[in-house]
């Protein structure tokens, strides 16, 4: 669909693929079906031929379907060159028109999706140690491989997204979504470890990238608070949809049926493509001018003008330099990276190391069981407008004064949890009034992050830095495990320290690295960050 930006290389070859993998997953139904009368325990069942076949047409599938999908670049730039110089003010002063709101319905959509995969995990995990009888901690390796899954992902599916278009990108992750559906009728734990690590690297690739073409797309005006709020949305949703899936269904089909979602979402992710266009910037970047003013046309309600007007210039560096991951860490970005990097890692501690480990915690300080969790969920609760805040505060006040905030907000929070467990104080009431604060405050942080990202980097690098930074936060969540297992959150004031200094150290570095992009088009940010670049080396 040329109004889309970019139409499939091969259209046949890709709705062939699509059907390949459709029925691929459909094959492994009959065996899930036939395990009904013994309440859908599937495990120790040798596979029939037709699961077989369906394990050998996913991969055929999603290879066909890459290939009908992914643009060929290099021929269009050669037979559609346009002299014009494209430039984006116009689009930046729209305002928000139906088109808008679709493409943001649409990833609001794509971002539920996507936070339910991993959100499943939690409600997976009693299924899957009864099922195969594993002790707990066998089953965590599940969450460590899907952890390492969407590590891998952010940074690869950012790769992609820079290379061969961010729609193209999104379709591919969806696709995986199809084929990985058959996490839920593998008969072993082993197999479900490989397909968790798949499921978990389109997972990790979704996020940034929906986050990546969001930043290309929307008005500057309003960019930075529907970035954030679809942060906030996509991943309340994503959660709820998780949890009513697990209330409704699983009694009915047990754990399984919550990886056999996979084959509907996906295929509601395709059917919404008409709805998801190539991103103007990355077209032009390409070379493709013509398909990137059509998609301007489209959401701006005019063609861009060529006035000469030096503010209006596109982004910097768009064609002259190629993408790699390198560029992120030297030059003019190399100290945002390092100090968005060490914050996403702080807070992957945090969330899944921390968090983690205080009803342990609480309950070794004299809380009762069941008190302890009271306590948890009234804090979630109460954490809840956060979330309007933070949005408030990103789009009225300023982006990186408002990160930098909530980071200082979660480092003090660690650090009354230190003094509490020096103190050895068990008031519920503290102990409520610190974890309410830090849930509120990393929330804010990951609700940033991201959307900071996809912000700062120039086009040539913005889903590849999206992913790097959405990476960092997986990875601190892998440390996190890994440390929850060498016992290093048992000590609550251990933990606690151990978290705040990086934490303290990430917003120390973005004091001095980060710059505001509250209502500043894209272009104008390089040279921001530009700018910011020269001032800290000459300090």
């Amino acid at each position: 669909m040329k109004s889309n930006g970019l139409s499939f290389h091969h259209p046949v070859a890709f709705w062939l693929g699509c059907a390949a993998l459709v029925a691929g997953v459909l094959a492994h139904i009959p065996m899930f079906i036939h395990a009904s009368y013994m309440d859908y325990q599937m495990v120790g069942m040798p596979m029939d031929p037709a699961m077989l076949a369906g394990m050998v047409v996913i991969p055929v599938g999603l290879l066909l379907a890459a290939y009908g999908l992914m643009p060929r670049i290099d021929q269009m730039r050669q037979n559609l060159q346009c002299g014009h110089q494209l430039h984006f003010h116009i689009a930046d002063g729209a305002a928000l028109n139906r088109e808008h709101w679709k493409l943001v319905l649409v990833l609001v959509v794509a971002l539920t999706v996507d936070v339910m995969k991993p959100a499943t995990l939690g409600f997976v995990m009693p299924g899957v140690t009864k099922e195969y009888e594993i002790s707990k901690e066998t089953a965590g390796f599940l969450a460590l491989v899907a952890l390492t899954g969407t590590t891998v992902g952010s940074i690869l599916w950012g790769r992609l997204a820079d290379s061969f278009g961010r729609r193209a990108a999104i379709l591919l992750s969806a696709l995986m979504f199809i084929g990985t559906a058959i996490c839920g009728a593998m008969p072993s734990f082993e197999w479900n470890l490989v397909m968790c690590f798949l499921m978990g690297a389109s997972a990790g690739g979704l996020l940034p990238i929906t986050f990546t073409l969001m930043a290309e797309m929307i008005p500057a005006t309003h960019r930075g608070w529907l970035l954030v709020a679809l942060g906030g949305v996509g991943t309340s949703a994503g959660y709820l949809v998780a949890a009513g899936a697990a209330s409704l269904i699983e009694p009915l089909f047990s754990w399984r049926v919550l990886w056999l979602l996979g084959l509907p979402t996906g295929a509601l992710i395709i059917f919404l493509d008409r709805y998801i266009p190539e991103s103007p910037r990355f077209l032009a970047n390409a070379g493709l001018k013509n398909e990137a003013r059509a998609v301007l046309a489209k959401f701006a309600g005019v063609l861009d003008s060529d006035d000469g007007d030096a503010t209006h210039a596109p982004e910097a560096g768009m064609a002259k330099d190629k993408a790699g991951f390198l560029q992120l860490l030297r030059g003019a970005y190399a100290n945002l990276t390092w100090g968005l990097l060490v914050c996403g890692v702080a807070w992957g501690l945090v969330n899944f190391g921390f968090l983690l480990w205080l009803p342990t915690n609480l309950r070794s300080m004299g809380m009762d069981a069941s008190a302890a969790s009271a306590l948890l969920a009234r804090s979630a609760f109460l954490a809840l407008p956060g979330i309007a805040l933070v949005i408030w505060l990103y789009h009225r006040w300023s982006s990186i004064k408002a990160l930098v905030l909530f980071i200082v907000l979660t480092t003090l929070s660690l650090l009354a949890f230190l003094l509490l467990g020096l103190l050895h104080l068990n008031s519920a009431a503290a102990m409520a009034t610190a974890t309410v604060l830090l849930l509120i405050s990393a929330s804010g942080v990951i609700a940033m992050l991201i959307p900071y990202a996809a912000e700062i980097y120039p086009v040539h690098l913005r889903a590849t830095g999206s992913g790097v930074i959405a990476a960092g936060s997986k990875m601190g969540g892998i440390l996190g495990a890994a440390c929850g297992v060498l016992g290093l959150f048992s000590d609550l004031a251990f933990s606690a320290l151990f978290i705040a200094v990086p934490m303290a150290v990430s917003a120390i570095m973005l004091v001095r690295s980060g710059v505001d992009t509250r209502g500043r088009r894209l272009e104008e940010i390089q040279e921001a960050v530009a700018g910011r670049s020269k001032v800290v080396q000459a300090e």
